[in-house]
C-alpha cells in the first residue's frame, strides 16, 4: 500500500512541476509573440487533445484552456512552420475574393495539383489569414484529423485586422463576417506581405530570436527569483573564531568546574588563548592524557580560575565546551550575487552536455522525468522550502537546456536562424529535416540514459 501511495505521489508532483514549468514557458514565447504583434491562436495547459476547457479573447482572438494530457503546455505561433510557395498570394486572393471555397475549386484556378492546394491552403491557415470550413453536411467536424473539402475567410474590419490582431474593431466601415468576400484594395503580393507581417515568419531575425529565447528566458527568471528567495529566508549559522564559551555540555568536566555559557577562556594553563582553535590546541594534550588543567576565564568583566578536574591518566573526548554560534541571513544584494554565482555553475553544467569529453560525466549526475518526480514527491513531503528549492534547480536546468544548439530545442532553432542569416536565405527543407533527426537521436540516446540511471537508482 505505501509503495502504491508512493508512486501515486511522485506521478502527482511531477506532474505538477513540469507541467508548470513547461507551461511558464510557452507562456514566455506566446508574451514575446504578442508583444511583437505575431499571431497566436492557442495557448494551453497540458499537450493538445480534443478534450478540453477553454475560452477565447475578445482581444486577442487566442484560445486559451487546458487538456486532460497535464504534460507540459503549448502554444501555437503563426508562421512556425510555413513554407514558402510563389503561389500562396494567388491563393490567399482567391479565398478573399470568394469568402468560402473548395480546395479543389482553388486547385483548378491555380492549375496545380491537390497536395500542392492544401499544403497553400494549410499554410495560411496556419498564418490565421483563412480558416478550415468544416461542413456538418458533409459530415465535417473540427476534431477530424484531416482538412476538410473548403477554407473560407475570417472575420475582418476595415483596416484588415483579424479578431487576432490588437486593435481590431468590426464595427468599421469595410468589415466582413467570417465567409464573405473581403475586398483586398491592394496587390494580392501586398495583401499577402500585410498578413506575413503578423507572423513568426514575417518579423526580424532579431523577433524571432527575442520569441525564441523567451521561453528559456521565462524558466531561468522564475528559478533566479526563487533561488533568491531561498537564499534570503536561509538560516546560516557559522562558529566565530573566538574563545567564548557557547554553551556547557550539562554533566560534563567544564560544567563541574562552574564555567559558564558566556565565559571568556583567555589562559589554558600558563598558555594564553585568543581564539577556539588556540583553545582546542592547548586543550588537547591534558585531554588525552588525563592530566587536570587550571582555566583562566572572564565573566562579567571579572577574572576567575577554574579547576578541569580531568579522569588520572585517562583519555577524554572532550570537556564539555561548546563554541558560539550565530545565525544570520544574507542581505538581498549578497543573494543575488551568490544566486548569479549559481546561475553561472548551471550554465556551465548543461553546457558540458554537448563537450564531448564531458557528456557522460552529466547524464551520469543527470534524472529524468522519472528520477524529477521522485525528488519532486520528497521534496514536497519535506516542505514548500524544499519543493521552491527543487522547483528552481528544474526550472534552471529546463531553460538552459533549451538553449542547447540542438534541434528541436529552441537553441537549435536559434542555430538554423543564424544560419539562414549568414547565408542570406532559407535552409533547405532536407537541411531542417537531417539537423532535426540528428536532435532527436541526441535526445533520444540522453533520455535512454538518464531513465536508466534512474532505474538503478530508485528501483535496484
Amino acid at each position: 500500500m505505501s509503495t502504491a501511495l508512493g508512486i501515486i505521489s511522485a506521478l502527482f508532483w511531477g506532474v505538477i512541476v513540469l507541467s508548470l514549468l513547461v507551461f511558464l514557458h510557452e507562456g514566455g514565447h506566446y508574451l514575446a509573440a504578442r508583444a511583437f504583434n505575431v499571431r497566436s491562436t492557442e495557448f494551453f495547459l497540458g499537450l493538445p487533445c480534443r478534450l478540453r476547457l477553454s475560452r477565447r479573447s475578445r482581444s486577442v482572438g487566442t484560445e486559451f484552456g487546458v487538456t486532460p494530457i497535464l504534460l507540459g503546455g503549448y502554444t501555437r505561433i503563426c508562421g512556425m512552420e510555413g513554407a514558402s510557395d510563389e503561389l500562396l498570394a494567388d491563393a490567399l486572393a482567391i479565398v478573399m475574393r470568394e469568402g468560402r471555397v473548395s480546395a479543389a475549386d482553388v486547385g483548378r484556378e491555380l492549375n496545380v495539383d491537390g497536395d500542392r492546394t492544401y499544403r497553400l491552403l494549410a499554410t495560411l491557415s496556419d498564418w490565421a489569414s483563412i480558416r478550415p470550413y468544416y461542413d456538418p453536411e458533409l459530415g465535417e467536424r473540427p476534431d477530424q484529423g484531416t482538412y476538410p473539402a473548403a477554407f473560407e475567410t475570417l472575420a475582418r474590419d476595415g483596416a484588415h485586422r483579424t479578431e487576432y490582431d490588437r486593435g481590431h474593431d468590426f464595427s468599421t466601415p469595410g468589415s466582413t463576417a467570417a465567409g464573405q468576400p473581403h475586398p483586398l484594395c491592394m496587390s494580392a503580393e501586398e495583401f499577402l506581405e500585410l498578413e506575413r507581417s503578423h507572423t513568426y515568419l514575417g518579423v526580424g531575425f532579431l523577433r524571432r530570436v527575442a520569441m525564441l529565447v523567451a521561453g528559456p528566458l521565462v524558466n531561468v527568471a522564475l528559478a533566479f527569483v526563487l533561488v533568491t528567495a531561498a537564499y534570503l529566508v536561509q538560516e546560516y549559522r557559522y562558529s566565530p573564531n573566538v574563545s567564548t564559551v557557547g554553551s556547557v555540555a550539562q554533566g560534563s568536566v567544564a560544567a563541574a568546574a562552574g564555567v559558564e555559557e558566556g565565559d571568556t577562556i583567555t589562559r589554558v594553563g600558563d598558555t594564553s588563548v585568543e581564539t577556539w582553535d588556540e583553545l582546542a590546541e592547548a586543550l588537547a594534550p591534558h585531554l588525552s592524557s588525563g592530566t587536570d588543567v587550571e582555566l583562566t576565564c572572564e565573566r562579567d568583566g571579572a577574572e576567575r580560575t577554574v579547576l578541569l578536574d580531568l579522569p588520572d591518566g585517562e583519555a577524554t573526548e572532550d570537556a564539555g565546551l561548546l563554541p558560539v554560534v550565530v545565525s544570520y541571513h544574507l542581505t538581498l544584494p549578497q543573494a543575488v550575487r551568490a544566486t548569479i554565482s549559481y546561475t553561472v555553475r548551471a550554465a556551465t553544467y548543461v553546457s558540458q552536455l554537448i563537450q564531448p569529453a564531458h557528456t557522460m560525466e552529466v547524464l551520469d549526475q543527470s534524472s529524468s522525468i522519472v528520477g524529477i518526480s521522485a525528488m519532486a514527491s520528497q521534496a514536497a513531503s519535506d516542505g514548500p522550502f524544499s519543493l521552491m528549492v527543487l522547483v528552481a534547480a528544474v526550472s534552471m536546468s529546463l531553460g538552459f537546456m533549451n538553449l542547447l544548439p540542438i534541434p528541436p530545442f529552441d537553441g537549435g532553432k536559434i542555430l538554423i536562424e543564424v544560419i539562414q542569416l549568414v547565408i542570406r536565405r532559407p535552409l533547405g527543407e532536407r537541411a531542417q529535416t537531417a539537423l532535426n533527426y540528428l536532435g532527436l537521436a541526441f535526445i533520444l540516446f540522453v533520455f535512454v540514459v538518464v531513465l536508466r540511471n534512474d532505474i538503478v537508482r530508485f528501483v535496484f
